[in-house]
């Protein structure tokens, strides 16, 4: 969550474009890559990913234990989910892979304080109040460190940054256009302090 301020968010339809893409955003600054798990192409396109060097390349929308496994089978370095479930969590905190679960609330967030965890993905983070909740919620939660994504845009982030307990944000915006588009958003994000 500290190597670059924004952590792509990627939805892959064809794996053949996935070492492309993750070239360019790596070229411009951006390191961690989520491949999210919303298409048939995900399991390959994090295998072909992997093979860009200084890729971090990890596994999003992980939404139960059957796709932790599949995901842990191509070496994902990181796993993200929407949400937080005792089981999935269980089985991903005694992995010891690194995990963002999803929160919107205060008891999303004292569940993953059960399991050990002290950082967290507020998602969606636009329509669940925006920074404003995020700021209620950290109050009493002083301990943990975010990454909100959902409705994140190149605007949006810097505000989002500016708040302490904010290590990063997550955006599929940076995803869109040509490889030379992709390249640029990559390096203008990464540029964004925090």
């Amino acid at each position: 969550m500290r190597t670059a301020p924004v952590i792509p968010v990627l939805v892959i339809d064809d794996a053949a474009k996935a070492r492309p893409l993750a070239e360019a955003l790596v070229k411009g600054g951006l390191r961690v890559l989520e491949v999210t798990m919303r298409t048939p192409a995900a399991l390959e396109a994090i295998r072909e990913m992997k093979k860009v060097p200084g890729a971090i390349v990890g596994a999003g929308t992980v939404v139960n234990t059957q796709q932790f496994e599949q995901v842990m089978k191509e070496d994902a370095e990181f796993i993200v989910s929407p949400g937080l479930t005792d089981r999935l969590g269980d089985a991903i905190v005694k992995s010891g892979v690194p995990y963002l679960p999803g929160i919107a609330n205060a008891g999303d967030i004292m569940r993953g304080m059960d399991l050990g965890l002290s950082h967290f993905k507020f998602f969606p983070a636009e329509t669940s109040g925006g920074l404003k909740a995020l700021k209620a919620l950290a109050a009493p939660f002083y301990q943990a460190k975010f990454c909100p994504t959902g409705g994140i845009s190149l605007a949006s982030a810097p505000e989002w940054l500016a708040f302490d307990p904010v290590l990063c944000v997550g955006g599929s915006w940076i995803a869109s256009g040509s490889l030379e588009e992709v390249e640029a958003k990559a390096r203008e994000a990464a540029a964004l302090p925090r």
